[in-house]
């Protein structure tokens, strides 16, 4: 996160997108909420700044809709304003428009489905991302992203990990290339970081990491990524870069030609235990 050499302290969050119509009317309404309390507290906007550690300007933001304070700024607010955790209480609120719309709109997916399957080619699958994997990603985008794009982008992708906490747990199956395991992303110390995390992963029961080994002459892939998400009504929904144009797809044929690619990736990959031996091999050598 970004900090303001003006006053040395903190940015308090992030700039609300103009196109995101519910998470501006929520940050608008928030940061009313928040003026409210500190005016009825008798505070003036550079003192209450100064009491929890924030700048003026950036208060006068949040308090304008402009900015979406982090969760740690609320805490703050409450306790300076004796709001007796009324103020904290919005964190709720808060958390539905944190995260940029597209992220928000792919967390509430995953959170309905209850099995993930996800054939993975050029990097690892976001779930499985290690925070100074993802930061490796995010900071090598082009055109380049601020560093407050990047933290957001982080924040996020780390957001919706949440998803192995669940209960009851939805069925995960991944398949990576294995190319992504040994690509370098974010140097030697971040890769073997995120090798030790898929190990992690791959020992819980509800999670299946398959690796497609290089030297395989038969692959079903060729047609790029594959990622299915399945929930409990009987629906799906599924997007392939490779056909449909790729947009996600909701009809029985589509998903079918879907699961028939899928199902042929997993069968021509290592097999899960074939795939953990390799991938600690690999580790060793890292």
């Amino acid at each position: 996160m970004s900090v303001d050499s003006s006053d040395g302290t903190e940015e308090p969050g992030w700039d609300v997108d103009p196109e995101d119509e519910q998470g501006v009317a929520v940050v608008a309404a928030l940061g009313r909420q928040l003026k409210v309390w500190r005016e009825e507290a008798g505070m003036r906007a550079a003192e209450f700044g100064a009491a929890i550690q924030y700048g003026e300007d950036q208060v006068r933001k949040v308090e304008a809709g402009k900015r979406i304070p982090r969760p740690e700024y609320l805490d703050r607010a409450d306790e300076v304003l004796n709001a007796g955790g009324k103020i904290k209480a919005m964190k709720v609120d808060l958390e539905q428009v944190r995260y940029p719309k597209k992220v928000r709109d792919l967390k509430q997916r995953e959170a309905k489905a209850v099995e993930i399957c996800t054939y993975n080619n050029h990097n690892i699958h976001g779930l499985l991302q290690t925070e100074e994997y993802a930061r490796a990603l995010f900071e090598m985008a082009q055109p380049p992203q601020s560093p407050e794009q990047v933290e957001r982008g982080v924040a996020a992708r780390l957001a919706r990990q949440s998803i192995f906490e669940r209960s009851p747990q939805p069925a995960l199956s991944f398949v990576q290339e294995e190319v992504t395991l040994r690509r370098t992303i974010g140097g030697t110390m971040v890769l073997r970081g995120q090798l030790e995390r898929l190990l992690e992963l791959a020992g819980l029961r509800n999670v299946t990491i398959q690796v497609m080994p290089t030297i395989c002459e038969d692959h079903a892939g060729m047609g790029g990524r594959i990622q299915v998400l399945k929930f409990g009504d009987g629906t799906a929904v599924g997007r392939s870069e490779g056909i449909f144009n790729g947009r996600p797809v909701s009809e029985h044929k589509q998903l079918q030609i879907l699961d028939l690619r899928y199902g042929m990736i997993r069968a021509q990959a290592l097999s899960p235990r074939e795939s953990r031996a390799f991938i600690e091999k690999l580790l060793g050598e890292t």
